[in-house]
């Protein structure tokens, strides 16, 4: 059976550190995560004059995550708070080709960050930092490696996360400090921490729209790699 045509967006840096000129990065468990699921994965750099032609190539789309933030301004916020770092680059194109995912109603999955960005496409608000708008005492930025569990998330009856899963808790990891804050008719809650921040979201209107807050891509539960899959069937 042909393998589906999984794109993942990229993280970007300036000139210095790995390469005198600015470059594009990933880490490999995205890739090889999407590869045991079934998929074929492919790299999409920057461009979003290009949104439509990539998803005429790709038959589902993958939003990672990254260590920047989305910009207040996109969902009417005030000026962005001191811990807030923006990457206008990568936030313009990804913002143009999960627009354009939606608008054909092809597979996306979101991931932390991406998760995030998929939710302002659709409309919802986000905290800008979660110490300052809901202390707490679950670290979500937690101090040990991300490949172990930092706390462990509800989730929500009846939703697709929960037919995905078979399950009403699993273990994550946590990695953020922005966080969706408010949700409108769009999307759904499908997932929250102890502390009642919203873990996972999904699009009422569309096929499969599906962002997590956490990493599925590490395997951390069981039940991870059943969100991979069911992404990749869906794209099928």
């Amino acid at each position: 059976m042909k393998r589906p045509v999984i794109g993942l967006t990229l993280d970007a840096e300036p000139a210095g550190g790995w390469s005198r000129l600015p470059w594009y990065a990933l880490r490999q468990n995205y890739f090889s995560a999407v590869i045991a699921a079934g998929g074929l994965p492919v790299a999409l750099p920057h461009a979003p004059e290009l949104a439509a032609d990539y998803l005429d190539a790709i038959d589902g789309l993958l939003v990672t995550g990254g260590a920047f933030d989305v910009d207040p301004a996109l969902w009417g916020d005030e000026a962005p708070h001191p811990k807030v770092t923006l990457k206008p680059g990568r936030t313009d194109f990804e913002l143009a080709v999960t627009r354009r995912a939606l608008e054909h109603d092809t597979p996306v999955l979101g991931i932390c960050g991406g998760q995030q960005l998929l939710a302002v496409a659709l409309g919802a608000t986000l905290i800008q930092h979660i110490p300052d708008e809901l202390p707490s005492d679950i670290p979500h930025e937690q101090p040990n490696p991300r490949t172990e569990p930092g706390h462990e998330v509800a989730i929500a009856p009846g939703t697709l996360l929960a037919r995905i899963t078979g399950r009403a808790r699993m273990a994550v990891n946590s990695a953020h400090h922005q966080a969706v804050k408010t949700v409108g008719a769009a999307l759904m809650v499908n997932a929250t921490a102890p502390d009642g921040l919203i873990e996972g979201i999904e699009a009422t209107g569309h096929r499969f729209a599906l962002g997590v807050q956490w990493h599925p891509e590490y395997g951390v539960d069981p039940a991870d790699p059943l969100i991979l899959r069911a992404f990749v069937e869906a794209c099928a």
